[in-house]
C-alpha cells in the first residue's frame, strides 16, 4: 500500500559554541562550515532526496523561531527548492517534543498516517547513499508502527552525546533497550567497549498518528498546550505563526525526556537503525576541524589565512589576512566583529565564554555586523558619534519599508545597480554615482524594481543613529 513521507527539519538552537561565526540572529545552521552549502540546505537536500519505494514525498515542514523566518526563506531560494515548504513559527523556543507536536499536528492536515522523517537542521553527513538506507529501513519499520530513531556507530569513547542501548541482532532495525544521558568518559569507554550501544543523533521516524499518540500517553500536557496554540495559527504564505501568548505555555521538554524514555513502558514499539555515515553534529569547533579537510601541516583554513611553522590549527578568516607563526592546536576566527583565539583543549569552554559576554550585554553575542533583513543586507563599515556608514544591498523586486526617523537623517549614493527613491509622496530613479539626501523626519523608501543587485552607501547623521530609530508606516514582510 502507497504510504507518504513528510520531512520534518527542527531549525532551532544557538550554536553558541561556535561563536563568533554563530549568533543568536544567525546561528549554525545557516552557516557555511564544511561545503558550499550551509547546515540546514545540506539537510532539506537529504531529505528532499529521499524516495523510497511505494512512496509519495510531501513538502518539507520546516520549525524554527519567529526571527529566522526569512533566513529559513532566503536559502531556501537558493537552492531552488521545486516544492513549497511549510515554515512553523515559534514565538519563542519550547525545545524539540513541542516543535515535533507543532509539526505532526500541521502533517495530520493532509495526511494523519503520514511518515514523519525528523532530522535537526545542523548535522553533517557526508555518505548520502548510507544515510538514505538507514532512513529506508526505519521507514519501513515506521511504517509498521514502530517509533524509530538512528543511532550513530560510535568513533570512540564520547562525553558530548548521549546513548541509545539496544538488543544486538541480525536485523537493520533493533529493539530499544534504553536511553542513557551523556556520560562521563570511564562510562563512555564502557559503553563501547560493549558494543550494543549507539550515540543518539536526534533523528526520529514515526507516524505522525504514531507520535500524537505517544505524546498524548506520555505528557498529555504538552500536548493539549500545543493543539490550543496551533488552533490560533496564522497563514502568511509560506508561514504558519502560532499566537504567543499560548505557545509559551507549553512546557519546555525535549522529545527524548518527553516521549522516548517514556515510551517502551507505554506499550510502544522503539527500534533503532544504526546509521554509519561519516555524521558529526558540529558542537563545537574542534568538531568543525575534524569534518574539514587538512593541508600538509594538518591545518584546517578558511579565507584569507597564511600560516608559517603552524601545525593542528584551525584557522576562519571572514574579513581580513590572518597570519601565524610558530603556533599549534589554536582555534582562530575572525568576523568583521570579533575575533575567537582558543586552544583546542578548550573548544567547549567557548559557551562559558559567550555566558560571560551575556552577562555583560554585549551585542556581539547576538548580533554581527552584517545584519540580514527580508529584502537584503546592511553592513556598518564605520560608527562614531554622530554617525554610521552602511553599505546596503537590496534584492531585485524588493524594497525597504515606507519609514522615517526622529534623530537622522541619510545621505545614500548609489554604487551598484538602480534605485527607485520615495521621499514625501516624490519619486525619483538614482543610477550608479547619483546620490540623493533624506531629511530628518521625512517619509521615504528604498525600492529595488529591476532584476540586478542594487547597492547603495549610506551615511547617516543625526543626535541618535541606533538601529531602533525606525518608525514603519507599511512594510511588504509585515514588520510594523
Amino acid at each position: 500500500m502507497k504510504h507518504s513521507i513528510t520531512p520534518v527539519i527542527l531549525c532551532g538552537g544557538s550554536g553558541s559554541r561556535l561563536w563568533p561565526l554563530s549568533r543568536m540572529t544567525h546561528p549554525k545552521q545557516f552557516l557555511s562550515l564544511h561545503g558550499p552549502d550551509t547546515l540546514f540546505q545540506e539537510a532539506v537536500g537529504r531529505l528532499n532526496l529521499l524516495q523510497p519505494k511505494d512512496a509519495s514525498l510531501h513538502a518539507p515542514v520546516i520549525v524554527t523561531n519567529e526571527a529566522h523566518r526569512f533566513l529559513v526563506l532566503d536559502q531556501l531560494r537558493e537552492i531552488d527548492l521545486k516544492i513549497d515548504a511549510t515554515i512553523l513559527l515559534e514565538p519563542e523556543g519550547r525545545n524539540t517534543a513541542p516543535a515535533l507536536t507543532l509539526a505532526a499536528l500541521e502533517a495530520i492536515e493532509s495526511d494523519p498516517e503520514t511518515i514523519l522523517v525528523v532530522t535537526p537542521s545542523d548535522h553533517v553527513i557526508k555518505d548520502t547513499g548510507a544515510f538514505e538506507r538507514s532512513m529506508s529501513h526505519a521507514i519501513f519499520e515506521a511504517q509498521l508502527g514502530s517509533i524509530v530513531t538512528l543511532g550513530i556507530k560510535p568513533t570512540g569513547p564520547d562525553t558530548g552525546y548521549g546513548y541509545i542501548q539496544f538488543e544486538m541482532n541480525e536485523s537493520h532495525a533493533m529493539k530499544v533497550k534504553a536511553f542513557r544521558e551523556k556520560p562521563d568518559l570511564t562510562t563512555a569507554e564502557a559503553y563501547v567497549e560493549a558494543g550494543d550501544y549507539l550515540w543518539n543523533a536526534g533523528m526520529f521516524i514515526v507516524k505522525a498518528s504514531v507520535w500524537l499518540a505517544a505524546i498524548h500517553r506520555c505528557r498529555p500536557d504538552i500536548l493539549d498546550a500545543t493543539r490550543i496554540a496551533f488552533g490560533t495559527r496564522d497563514v502568511d504564505g509560506a508561514f504558519v505563526r502560532v499566537d504567543a501568548n499560548h505557545f509559551k505555555k507549553i512546557p519546555k521538554e525535549s522529545i527524548d525526556y518527553a516521549v522516548m524514555e517514556k515510551a517502551t513502558d507505554q506499550g510502544f514499539n522503539v527500534k533503532v537503525v544504526m546509521l554509519d555515515a561519516g555524521w558529526d553534529d558540529l558542537g563545537g569547533w574542534d568538531r568543525v576541524g575534524h569534518v574539514n579537510v587538512k593541508d600538509a601541516s594538518h591545518n584546517v583554513t578558511r579565507g584569507d589565512t597564511f600560516e608559517v611553522d603552524s601545525q593542528h590549527n584551525l584557522i576562519m578568516s571572514q574579513h581580513r589576512l590572518v597570519t601565524t607563526v610558530g603556533v599549534n592546536n589554536l582555534i582562530i576566527i575572525e568576523t568583521a566583529d570579533a575575533i575567537l583565539v582558543a586552544d583546542r583543549s578548550k573548544a567547549e569552554s567557548v559557551k562559558t565564554l559567550v555566558q560571560e559576554l551575556t552577562k555583560q550585554s554585549r551585542v556581539e553575542v547576538d548580533v554581527h555586523q552584517k545584519m540580514h533583513r527580508p529584502w537584503g543586507w546592511f553592513d556598518t563599515i564605520e560608527e562614531g558619534k554622530n554617525f554610521k556608514v552602511k553599505r546596503i544591498q537590496v534584492k531585485p523586486q524588493a524594497s525597504l519599508s515606507l519609514q522615517k526617523h526622529q534623530h537622522r537623517s541619510e545621505h545614500w549614493v548609489v554604487i551598484q545597480g538602480e534605485a527607485t527613491i520615495t521621499c514625501e509622496g516624490k519619486t525619483s530613479i538614482l543610477k550608479v554615482n547619483e546620490s540623493t539626501f533624506i531629511p530628518q523626519g521625512k517619509l521615504h523608501r528604498l525600492s529595488n524594481f529591476t532584476d540586478e543587485v542594487l547597492e547603495i552607501i549610506e551615511v547617516q547623521s543625526g543626535s541618535y543613529v541606533g538601529e531602533d530609530d525606525i518608525e514603519r508606516v507599511s512594510d511588504t514582510y509585515g514588520r510594523i
